[in-house]
This record gives C-alpha cells, sequence and structure tokens, in this order.
C-alpha cells in the first residue's frame, strides 16, 4: 500500500508541479508565476517541497523568501509544517489561503518565536471581466527613466504597509533593483503629476504574479496629498484593462479585510471575494 510522502522537486516535476497549481489558478498564481519564469531549480531562489498521497503529487509549498502553500489538505499541511519546523525559519512571512497559513502557523509558532504580526483575514478578490467604471487614460506602464521617480513612492507604500522601511538592510540597493525589473518588464504602472516639487507619482501598482491564466496586482498606493479625491478607482480600473489587454484574462490582488477603504475601491472597480488569505509577518 503506497504512503504518503514528502520530498524536494526539482526540474522533471515541473509539469506535474504546474498541473497542481492549475488546480485554482487565481489563488495559486504566485507558486505558478514562479515556477513558469524560474522553473524548479536551485537557482530559483527557493525549494518546492511536493507532498504525495498514494503516489500522486497532491500539494506542493514554496519555501524562499516566502513560505506558500498550494493545494494543502490538513494532512499536507501537517507534513510542510513538520518539514519547516526541522529547516528552521528561513522566510520572511508564510502566505497563502487562511485554510492552510493558519493551521501551518499554528504548528510552527512554538517554534519559531513571535511574529511581528498575523493577518489571518486577507480576502482574496478577482476580476474576470471588464471593470465596471470608466477608467483613468493617464495610468500607464513607468518608463526606465522614471525609476528614480518610482522607487520612493514604492518605499512609502512598503513602509506603510509593512511597517519598516525596505531600505534599511543595504540602503536600497537591492529594493530599488527589485523595482527596476519590475519598470523594466511593463508590470509597473504609475499616474504621474506635476506637483510642487516637480514630477510625482499620484498613483501606482506593480503586475507581481502573472501566468496566462491569470494575475496577481500588489503595492497599490495612493500619494498621501491626493488621497479622498477619487482617483483610486478610476485608476485600479486601468489596471485591469491593461492587465487583460496585454497579459491574462482574470486580474486578482488580496488585501486586508480590516482595509475597508481599499476593500470598497476594488468592490467599485467589480471586484469581488474569491477566497480568504493569511500572512504571517516576521
Amino acid at each position: 500500500m503506497l504512503r504518503a510522502s514528502l520530498r524536494m522537486l526539482d526540474r522533471v516535476d515541473l509539469d506535474e508541479a504546474l498541473a497542481v497549481c492549475a488546480r485554482d489558478s487565481v489563488t495559486n498564481v504566485f507558486v505558478a508565476a514562479r515556477l513558469r519564469s524560474h522553473g524548479v531549480t536551485r537557482s530559483s531562489g527557493g525549494e518546492l517541497w511536493g507532498y504525495y498521497d498514494a503516489g500522486s503529487l497532491d500539494a506542493l509549498c514554496w519555501s524562499g523568501a516566502n513560505l506558500v502553500p498550494v493545494e494543502a489538505n490538513p494532512d499536507a499541511v501537517e507534513a510542510f509544517a513538520s518539514r519547516a519546523q526541522r529547516q528552521g525559519r528561513q522566510c520572511s512571512s508564510i502566505v497563502g489561503p487562511a485554510s492552510m497559513v493558519m493551521p501551518m502557523w499554528t504548528r510552527l509558532a512554538g517554534r519559531w518565536g513571535r511574529p511581528r504580526e498575523v493577518r489571518d483575514d486577507q480576502p482574496l478578490m478577482a476580476l474576470s471581466g471588464p471593470p465596471m467604471v470608466a477608467s483613468d487614460p493617464g495610468v500607464r506602464a513607468a518608463r526606465l527613466d522614471e525609476i528614480d521617480l518610482v522607487t520612493p513612492a514604492c518605499v512609502a507604500m512598503f513602509t506603510e504597509e509593512v511597517g519598516y522601511s525596505p531600505v534599511l538592510a543595504d540602503g536600497g540597493s537591492l529594493y530599488r533593483s527589485q523595482v527596476a525589473g519590475l519598470v523594466a518588464g511593463g508590470r509597473s504602472l504609475v499616474r504621474v503629476e506635476l506637483g510642487p516639487q516637480g514630477p510625482e507619482v499620484v498613483f501606482k501598482a506593480e503586475v507581481g504574479s502573472v501566468t496566462p491564466q491569470a494575475v496577481q496586482v500588489q503595492g497599490v498606493w495612493v500619494n498621501p496629498r491626493h488621497r479622498g479625491q477619487g482617483i483610486a478607482v478610476p485608476a485600479m480600473a486601468s489596471v485591469v484593462e491593461i492587465c487583460r489587454r496585454q497579459l491574462a484574462p482574470i486580474t486578482s490582488l488580496y488585501v486586508n479585510a480590516f482595509n475597508t477603504r481599499a476593500v470598497h475601491v476594488y468592490e467599485r472597480v467589480g471586484f469581488r471575494r474569491v477566497g480568504t488569505f493569511a500572512t504571517v509577518l516576521f
């Protein structure tokens, strides 16, 4: 009789791993996009664990800067948590479906110490059609010559959202290179206006993960000087239109449930809740 088992996957397992992700193209877009871009190799920035039940690949867990379970039932969650516990914490967050992340964190909490924050209710929202409102024609892909303009906006968003600045560790060189990569790939979307000190980013969002089926938008931010002016709704409608036209038919994102203003913005654009994520931040 075949028993359940767990092993680290490699390049020969790529097609099977993508098939597991394809069971829910919206929920699993982060891991699917990484596999499509980097494959299953040691140079991809992490490891991919596979959980086998009766000889078939049944669930995955990406272990890198983030720990991300995919299609994991309670037995798979237990197996992944056990592997993570033996390995020790190497990630900055655990993120994914709340039904998987929270039981995993319960198993790891005693060994990994106190997290900075646990966000256990993050609506996963998706829009598979056109936006329900008119778009903002001023939203466009950032240009390469605007990296120095876009980076401070990204730093401000990250600091506001996560609670610390991403530039503290190395002066910002790594984070700036990440922003530059998104700009170079046409995945940094901005509205730029002339402010008191010159051009400034009024709105921004990044397309963090891309597959042929779906994209996941991240880093949505409105310049504090321009909040309350109705910018976010038409700007997000433009993001959806750009993603549908250039990348994939479904646009998704996840947001903290306590951020009711943002949830309302996304709902006005046409996004609907399709699941619940959770994030444990270290």
